[in-house]
């Protein structure tokens, strides 16, 4: 048969090829009776006749009723294309010992009238024979050499695995049966590896890359390091940066799911495979402290940080969660992950799904006394700096006033716990959206000290990785259509952190805060430990480099991807800072510090802030912008004033 038939074959879905194999195992069952017999007769006996008082018919229907289901049980079926190597062959071995057990037993010790009772020994032997080999045809035939012959002809690209253990071991044999990918070897710091042959493929150290490259024409280096720390994994990107080569990874052994390593589980390097940081597990006492077994109330739900708080809430076992946010189709999006969520892991948690707006006094008050929270988070805010800078009013009145709102509800309904999702922009802040957070931090700190129902905290960190509004995507997209990538100024610098890491640190956080403050002390603000700041335009070089293209070079008019300085957005800062004044001190938590800022006193914030909304409403934006500075410590705005 030419190329065209066998891709044919191994393009077939896999239901209908498992059907095919099952077909041809009861096809060999029955052949192998009819072998038999000719074996222990010594000439070929009709399987459909009784002729002296023999049938091979009851043979046949009982090799036909135990060989397939438990060939089935021993998983055949699922793993014959693709590892049809020493592995398969030991499946085959264990399901015809069962076989045997059951063949032998029919027929040699029992005995059926009309079967001779060698045929349980014979049958068995032979069946064994013919499904192993039919195995290594399959493998030799659809795979092995012609598959290396197809790429040869196909020029598909050629790949080095790095990391020779069990999981570079495994994606090797996954990718032996790829058209898409050539492995070549493996890359391994082990010195005793180094030199060996590991499915009959050689391992060289890193050291050889640059020799190894021109040798083999590499064109992808894929990760199979799940199990080493994020720092360790920089290094080794750091060493492949520059290359021009493409780097893919396996996920961590946290996120693999059981079984073996497939071609599916090879995914492109997300953003924070080159930060470097290392997470700290988080505490299982903080994490469930303020959620297991409560009603909690979740406002922005739909949002990047709020989706992920929902996710690891869930996790903890709340009694409810209530799911608060404007935007149906976040709201929905959120709703959809969690059932699922609930159906995977079986976790009995009721969901309530809220459509409302945070600045909704009459909407808020009434869902916290029909719900009864015992904590919520607040990360519903405006945070895309441009667009609150072209919607100051807006922007004001969802983060500032939508907490006032949520906060004085939280306490006249006796909510135990109110944690805010802050930011870095608060500090110092430059734009509006920077303004109206730090606000958002003087309204909890400010409520904090006139009651002691309600316990306040708020968390400040740094930019998210893919969360909306984020480079990462932006850049990501800008590559993929061959650029250029926009980078505001080459200076820009900036603090970032995982989605997931954040959430949990966030929890973490409002667990840490169990007493009100004292009178003449404010709510605490948390600060989380971002790492180093990067530069946003080493972080696009990064990205490039790492999907195996260059840099553009205008003096000598080469490279793949330009890298365009486009200028400061209104409002943006070269850099960002965490901390307003100098009083941090450490928590229980390494990841988690705590600030004891400045605060102003409740009946004089709120006198400022009366006069703030009633300066939106008219739509005054010289006094707006005048009161914001007012209030906020450092804030400078290039606004009307």
């Amino acid at each position: 048969m030419n190329i065209n038939v066998r891709l044919s074959i191994l393009s077939l879905p896999r239901a209908l090829k498992r059907f095919i194999v099952m077909a041809v195992d009861g096809s060999l069952a029955i052949f192998c009776v009819w072998v038999a017999y000719y074996l222990r007769l010594g000439h070929f006996f009709p399987l459909l006749e009784v002729t002296g008082g023999l049938s091979p018919l009851p043979a046949c229907i009982v090799a036909i009723v135990t060989s397939l289901p438990n060939f089935m049980m021993f998983g055949l079926y699922r793993t014959i294309f693709r590892y049809s190597d020493a592995p398969a062959l030991v499946a085959v071995s264990k399901a015809m010992v069962v076989y045997s057990i059951i063949y032998v037993t029919v027929f040699t010790v029992v005995g059926i009238d009309g079967v001779p009772r060698t045929i349980g020994i014979i049958q068995p032997i032979l069946l064994f024979l013919f499904v192993a080999l039919s195995r290594f045809v399959a493998r030799y035939w659809l795979g092995g050499m012609y598959i290396e012959q197809l790429r040869r002809q196909g020029g598909k690209s050629r790949a080095l695995i790095y990391g020779a253990g069990s999981a570079g071991q495994e994606l090797a044999a996954a990718l032996m049966y790829n058209i898409e990918a050539n492995v070549v070897g493996f890359l391994d710091d082990d010195i005793k590896l180094q030199g060996s042959q590991i499915r009959g493929l050689p391992v060289y150290s890193p050291a050889e890359f640059e020799s190894l490259k021109v040798k083999t024409g590499v064109r992808e280096v894929l990760l199979a390091l799940p199990s080493v720390s994020r720092r360790r994994r920089n290094t080794i990107l750091q060493s492949l940066r520059g290359k021009n080569i493409i780097v893919r990874t396996l996920p961590s052994y946290a996120d693999l799911a059981q079984g073996r390593v497939t071609v599916n589980d090879i995914r492109e390097l997300s953003i924070d495979d080159v930060l470097g940081r290392d997470v700290v597990a988080p505490d299982p006492t903080l994490m469930k402290c303020d959620i297991a077994g409560k009603t909690v109330l979740v406002t922005g739900a739909g949002g990047s940080i709020g989706a992920e708080l929902c996710r690891q809430i869930f996790a903890q076992n709340p009694t409810n969660i209530i799911l608060f946010d404007h935007s149906e189709f976040a709201l929905y999006g959120i709703l959809k992950v969690l059932q699922g969520q609930f159906f995977t892991d079986h976790i009995k948690v009721n969901i309530v799904p809220v459509l409302g707006s945070v600045t909704d006094e009459a909407r808020v008050r009434q869902l916290i006394k029909d719900t009864n929270p015992d904590t919520i988070f607040h990360a519903a805010a405006y945070k895309h700096v441009p667009l609150v800078e072209n919607n100051k009013f807006e922007g004001i009145k969802n983060n500032v006033f939508g907490t006032l709102i949520l906060s004085q509800a939280a306490i006249d309904m006796g909510v135990k716990k109110f944690v805010l999702i802050s930011t870095d922009k608060a500090v110092r802040p430059t734009n509006v959206m920077g303004a109206s957070k730090r606000l958002a931090e003087m309204v909890l700190q400010a409520l904090s000290t006139t009651q002691k129902k309600t316990i306040f905290s708020m968390v400040r960190f740094g930019n998210v990785l893919d969360s909306s509004g984020s480079v990462v995507p932006l850049f990501r997209e800008q590559i993929k259509y061959g650029g250029p990538i926009t980078v505001t100024h080459a200076d820009v610098t900036r603090y970032f952190m995982t989605i997931s890491e954040a959430a949990e640190l966030v929890i973490q956080a409002g667990a840490m805060t169990n007493v009100a403050p004292k009178s003449d002390q404010a709510a605490p603000v948390y600060l989380l430990d971002m790492g180093r700041p990067i530069k946003i335009y080493d972080l696009a070089r990064h990205m490039v480099e790492l999907s195996g293209l260059t840099i553009y070079d205008e003096s000598k008019g080469d490279g793949d991807i330009e890298i365009k300085i486009i200028g400061l957005r209104s409002g943006e800062k070269l850099y960002e800072e965490l901390l307003i004044g100098e009083a941090v001190g450490d928590s229980i938590h390494p990841k988690i510090k705590f600030a004891d800022e400045a605060f102003v006193a409740w009946p004089e914030l709120n006198k400022d802030l009366t006069t703030l909304l009633q300066a939106i409403k008219k739509g005054n934006n010289h006094k707006t912008l005048k009161l914001l500075s007012k209030l906020v410590s450092g804030f400078k705005n290039d606004g009307d004033y």
